[in-house]
């Protein structure tokens, strides 16, 4: 009888174990993106300087052109629909070739923080839309940035607009 309560408790340690090495390996999945954008910080730097301004601007509004008024979407990542940090993540990898995590949070945690006069080119420039809303968008040249409006869908405004600049919180060079 000892023998397999033993046996019970083995079969029930291992199943115990598999699942948490499973747990690890979903989570360790999970966090993989994080890990590659910090693992990016420094690509992206270096390609922010290797590129000429000129070029990223043009890439930038290359990137308003394609999606120009497509509709503001909350999770969406796609022309049927895109929210503020999947846009700013799909444009950095489609015209930057530089991963960067999925939300406005992890984002906002990224690089390094910069003085608004500072703004080049991708800067990324965030907002405080609420209480606990956050937004997100990338610096293009003069006062502009490209992000997605709740209004307006895939858009540019100006930093110096009422409302932009009164909800102003922060840059970040990645």
């Amino acid at each position: 009888m000892y023998y397999q309560d033993a046996k019970r408790h083995t079969k029930k340690s291992c199943l115990f174990g598999a699942g948490l090495l499973f747990i690890w390996l979903i989570a360790g999945c999970g966090a993989l993106p994080e890990r590659q954008a910090g693992s990016y910080k420094f690509k992206s730097a270096t390609l922010v300087k290797q590129s000429s301004h000129k070029s990223v601007i043009h890439s930038l509004y290359h990137q308003h052109q394609e999606w120009a008024g497509v509709r503001y979407r909350l999770g969406g990542l796609s022309k049927n629909g895109i929210d503020c940090s999947g846009f700013v993540y799909l444009t950095y990898k489609s015209k930057m070739g530089v991963h960067l995590p999925r939300t406005t949070r992890q984002q906002s945690r990224l690089g390094r923080e910069i003085k608004k006069h500072e703004l080049s080119a991708g800067d990324l420039v965030f907002f405080r839309t609420g209480p606990t809303s956050r937004h997100v968008g990338i610096y293009l040249e003069k006062n502009k940035f490209l992000h997605v409006s709740q209004k307006k869908g895939v858009t540019i405004s100006r930093l110096d607009n009422i409302y932009w600049n009164a909800k102003y919180w922060k840059s970040i060079r990645v």
